[in-house]
C-alpha cells in the first residue's frame, strides 16, 4: 500500500521535472517530495502518561501486548533515569514515533538533554527508537550496549526486527530507521549522571546472550529489560531457563534491588518472585518430565499440573498462544542438559 503510493509520487515529480522546462518550479517539486515524505512516514503516537518510579526514574508505560496496527507496536516501557547532568534512556521503544512521543513527554518532565541510551537487548520494541532520541539530541548521543546486541542489530537481526514491525502494525512505524548501538559495554560498567549513576549487570545467556541490567544506584531500581516481565511471558526462543535464574540470583546477590522494572508490565517488588515462580515451576517439571521419560508432547500437561504454572494462566497476557511453546523450549533445554 504505501509502497505503491510512495511509487506513485515520485513517479509524479519524475515526470514533472521533465514536461516542459519552462514550467516546471523547483517549488513544486519540494511539494512533491513533501507529500512522498509524508506518505512513507507512520502516524503519531498518541501520547502516554509519565509514570514516577523512584526519585530518578520515570517510565512510559507501554499498553501490554505484541505489535498491531491499533498499539502502533507500543509494546515495551521507555524508562528514563533523569540526574543532574542529564537524562539516560533504557530502551528507546520500537520505533521513530514512539521516541517522539517520549520526547515529548520527557520534555514536559524536564528539559535537560539525553546523554545517553541503553539498548538492554536486541529484540526491536528495545532499539527500534534510537532514531528518535539520536534526531532530538545529536547524533553524537552514545548509544550503550552489550558487543552481541549491536553485532545482532548490525547484521540479519536488526533487519527482521525493523520490516517485521512495519509489517505487523500496518505500516504504522514507517519512517524508522537502524541505528544500532555505538558504544559496547559489559558488566559493571557504570553511567554517572552526577547524583545518581548507573551500573550494569551481565551473566550470560538469561532471555538473549547479551542481556543487560541496569541498576539505578542509591534508587533500589533495576531496570531487567526481558529478563522479567510482569504477567507476561518472556519470549524465551534464544535464552535460557537456567541462565535466567542465574542472573536473578547474582543480582538480588550484588545488588540492593527493591524495584524491578521490566520492559513489558508494572514496575514493583513483587515482579521478581511471580515471575521467577512460573519459570522455576516450567524448568523443573521439565527436567523431571525428562527424567521420567515423558515425551516433548507430554510436557505441557505434564508443566500444568505444577500450582506454580498453572495457577498463572487467568493473569498472564498472551497464555494460551505462547505457554505450549516455552514448555517446549524449557523441556528440550532440559533434555540437552543430560548430555
Amino acid at each position: 500500500m504505501a509502497l505503491t503510493r510512495r511509487s506513485l509520487l515520485a513517479g509524479s515529480a519524475a515526470t514533472a521535472a521533465v514536461v516542459g522546462t519552462g514550467t516546471v518550479f523547483f517549488e513544486e517539486i519540494a511539494e512533491a517530495a513533501t507529500e512522498v515524505a509524508a506518505f512513507v512516514k507512520g502516524p503519531p503516537v498518541p501520547d502516554r502518561p509519565l509514570e514516577r518510579i523512584s526519585p530518578h526514574v520515570f517510565m512510559i508505560k507501554a499498553p501490554d501486548g505484541f505489535p498491531t496496527p491499533e498499539n502502533q507496536g507500543l509494546m515495551s516501557n521507555v524508562t528514563f533515569v533523569v540526574g543532574d547532568r542529564g537524562v539516560v534512556v533504557v530502551d528507546s521503544g520500537a520505533s521513530l514515533q514512539i521516541a517522539e512521543m517520549s520526547i515529548r513527554q520527557l520534555k514536559k518532565l524536564t528539559e535537560k538533554p539525553v546523554i545517553g541510551i541503553v539498548n538492554t537487548h536486541y529484540h526491536g520494541d528495545h532499539w527500534l527508537g534510537n532514531q528518535g532520541f539520536l534526531a532530538a539530541y545529536g547524533k553524537d548521543v552514545p548509544i550503550h550496549a552489550h558487543p552481541g546486541t549491536r553485532a545482532a542489530i548490525e547484521g540479519t537481526t536488526g533487519s527482521f526486527w525493523h520490516e517485521a514491525m512495519v509489517k505487523w502494525t500496518n505500516e504504522a512505524t514507517l519512517g524508522t530507521e537502524i541505528v544500532p548501538p555505538n558504544h559496547d559495554i559489559g558488566h559493571g560498567f557504570e553511567i554517572s549522571l552526577g547524583d545518581v549513576a548507573l551500573r550494569m549487570h551481565h551473566y550470560g545467556t538469561a532471555h538473549t546472550p547479551s542481556d543487560i541490567l541496569v541498576e539505578v544506584l542509591d534508587d533500589g531500581v533495576c531496570c531487567v529489560g526481558d529478563v522479567l516481565m510482569d504477567r507476561r511471558i518472556a519470549n524465551m526462543d534464544d535464552g535460557s531457563y537456567p541462565g535466567t535464574f542465574e542472573t536473578l540470583d547474582k543480582v538480588v546477590e550484588t545488588s540492593k534491588t527493591t524495584i524491578w522494572l521490566p520492559a513489558h508490565g508494572d514496575a514493583g517488588p513483587g515482579v521478581l518472585a511471580w515471575h521467577r515462580d512460573l519459570f522455576m515451576g516450567i524448568w523443573e517439571s521439565c527436567v523431571e518430565a525428562v527424567k521420567q521419560n515423558i515425551p516433548l508432547e507430554g510436557a505441557l500437561a505434564f508443566a500444568l499440573k505444577d500450582p506454580r504454572v498453572s495457577s498463572r494462566a487467568a493473569e498472564t497476557k498472551g497464555w494460551d498462544r505462547n505457554i505450549g511453546k516455552y514448555v517446549s523450549l524449557a523441556y528440550l533445554e532440559a533434555e540437552q542438559a543430560q548430555f
